[in-house]
């Protein structure tokens, strides 16, 4: 190959890269909008639903139960249809069910259509994780993986500034803005290339199927894969045989757990219990979010960055361990500014920072053969814990106060979480995917 040709080559990957990252940001951008849309406008559906504090735990105990199955399926997918496919499938699926909102009349409507577009709108998350790690440089993939995940206070952040600019005209009417850039970013994917990871496996999962010998020693000398586990199928290789892989996946499992059943009081209800407990309205509310998404971006590359330094499981530890501090320490103050700066802290260090480098790191822990199972998995168990800590604030609310529901949901659990980081493999960063796990 001439210097020219592998020059031209590389200039057309890192085109292509820089496409597949814009891509991924911008739906991972309108997957956080389609969530946080819910959490902004939980005050004036309650109030025009006539939906009590119990009937909103409910809601987001049926809307985690759907995105803990779709996760699921959408990880499986993944491995069996290809991880563009799954992608497709989220985004397109989202759209359609986010418009729908507009026309709900009662709290069961509401649960059937929002449970439909979070779930499949969530489900990209484990989609994106896969297919853009998968393409991108072992060198820069921590970083560039954590500019996709930046798209979640972007989200936020459009979620909340439209919620200021037409929230006015009622809360139907926001749901309506999300449906067109869903649609059109589904359709820009088309573009995106299947992951050359998976190709391979599908390619050798024939070839032993097939018991083509000459076929499978070719594609192993591209990529090492253990081929006796490609018999099994992905689930009993995850579940059913002992190792660092089943290992991983069970520390992992514990430590996101813990994060999303205390990420249901910092970031799902914090709009409603800001204004039940600190005495905000629901625009002060959106205006803090509205920062705290916008500077948010820097903090998930930071974290990136971060992890490409002194390794994602070290950022995810001093992350971790500071949430049920800073929790602690929102409770106990109260005036407005320090109100507001502690939050800023507690959406970094639960958003930023933590995500920045978490999702590359999961990605990590898990062979190519099983990784889409995987990662889906943890998927949900991102919901998962969110339906657990749903279904606490539920029954906390209904028999105890906000603040004792706080203690126990946010500090507890969340030092819990900053324990749990202890545990979880420590992974040198800039290795390839093949490298790092059998």
């Amino acid at each position: 190959m001439s210097a020219d040709t592998l020059a031209t080559s590389e200039s057309k990957d890192r085109k292509y890269i820089i496409y597949l990252i814009i891509i991924a940001l911008l739906g991972w951008s309108l997957a956080s909008y389609d969530s946080n849309l819910l959490t902004l406008t939980m005050p004036a559906i309650a109030k025009d639903l006539h939906l009590s504090a119990t009937d909103l735990g409910a809601l987001e105990f049926i809307v985690f139960g759907a995105e803990v199955i779709v996760a699921l399926f959408v990880g499986w997918g993944m491995d069996r249809a290809g991880r563009k496919n799954m992608w497709m499938i989220c985004l397109a699926v989202a759209g359609i069910f986010t418009g729908l909102t507009f026309f709900v009349q009662n709290f069961w409507q509401l649960a059937l259509v929002r449970a439909i577009a979070s779930a499949f709108a969530f489900a990209e998350l484990a989609v994106s994780v896969t297919l853009v790690n998968e393409q991108v440089p072992a060198k820069r993939r921590g970083f560039l993986y954590s500019i996709v995940q930046g798209g979640w206070p972007i989200g936020v952040f459009l979620a909340s500034g439209l919620y200021l600019l037409v929230g006015s005209f009622g809360w139907r009417v926001v749901y309506v803005f999300g449906v067109i850039p869903l649609l059109l970013v589904a359709i820009g994917r088309w573009k995106v290339r299947e992951s050359d990871r998976y190709v391979h496996i599908k390619a050798l999962r024939a070839a032993v199927k097939g018991g083509d010998r000459g076929e499978v020693e070719r594609l192993q000398a591209q990529r090492p894969v253990k081929v006796e586990d490609l018999k099994q199928g992905s689930v009993r290789q995850l579940f059913s045989t002992a190792g660092p892989v089943r290992s991983a996946l069970t520390r992992l499992t514990v430590t996101w757990l813990l994060y999303a059943i205390s990420f249901v009081a910092t970031n799902v209800f914090i709009a409603y219990w800001l204004t039940q407990v600190k005495g905000w309205t629901a625009s002060e509310a959106a205006v803090l979010l509205l920062v705290c998404g916008g500077i948010g971006f820097f903090f998930y590359v930071f974290g990136g960055l971060l992890g490409e330094k002194f390794g994602r499981r070290n950022v995810m530890l001093v992350s971790g361990c500071l949430v049920g501090p800073l929790n602690l320490l929102i409770l106990i103050v109260s005036d407005h500014t320090w109100v507001a700066i502690v939050f800023f802290c507690i959406y970094q260090a639960t958003n930023g920072t933590w995500s920045g480098a978490g999702y590359s790191y999961q990605a990590e822990c898990f062979p190519t053969r099983v990784r889409g199972t995987a990662v889906g998995w943890m998927g949900a168990m991102m919901v998962g814990g969110q339906l657990i800590g749903s279904a606490i604030w539920t029954g906390m609310t209904a028999t105890t106060s906000l603040i004792i529901t706080w203690i126990v949901i946010a500090v507890i659990i969340g030092f819990a979480q900053g324990i749990s980081t202890f545990f979880l493999p420590n992974i040198k960063p800039g290795q390839e995917l093949e490298a790092i796990v059998d």
